[in-house]
């Protein structure tokens, strides 16, 4: 299963569209809020995608929820834009969230900055900003294995995380 992580589009479509063209064959788009009506406006145009969407702190309208919960491939999911939890401060208080709950994957944004980090056996990941710098990440998770693959786009200098 392949899931594509976005947030902080901030109303560019432009590279979301280019992202989900370039990776067609994903299964799952995760969204960290910050873009909602953007989100909105991509669902439409490549529906055969599932959705994860939560609202940021700049979506002043918006329907969807401030954290989401969802299980994919075995594996336990949290959503959040990250302002709710400090994340410019540190990784604390949404790390302890996902040690105290069993997720297997925290997904958040609100930094602008791209983040893939394994803490505690819980994989931390922030896409970074898909308006302001095209980042985004890819998670392929085997469904055999359990194994799961993080590939940070543009790429890094260092390689996918691979658990």
């Amino acid at each position: 299963m392949k899931i594509i992580v976005f947030s902080d589009s901030h109303g560019d479509t432009t590279e979301l569209r280019a992202a989900l063209k370039k990776h067609r064959h994903t299964d799952v788009v995760a969204f960290c809020g910050d873009g909602c009506s953007d989100i909105q406006k991509i669902r439409m145009e490549f529906p055969d995608k599932q959705y994860y969407s939560v609202c940021g702190n700049c979506d002043w309208y918006c329907s969807e929820p401030n954290i989401q919960n969802f299980e994919l491939a075995g594996k336990k999911f949290f959503i959040t834009h990250g302002h709710l939890f400090g994340v410019k401060q540190g990784y604390d208080r949404i790390i302890d969230l996902g040690r105290q709950n069993g997720f297997d994957i925290i997904l958040f944004g609100h930094t602008h900055k791209q983040l893939t980090s394994v803490e505690g056996g819980i994989l931390i990941v922030n896409p970074g900003s898909i308006g302001y710098s095209g980042r985004y990440t890819i998670l392929e998770i085997n469904e055999q294995t359990g194994k799961i693959k993080a590939t940070e786009y543009p790429h890094d200098d260092y390689g996918p995380v691979i658990l």
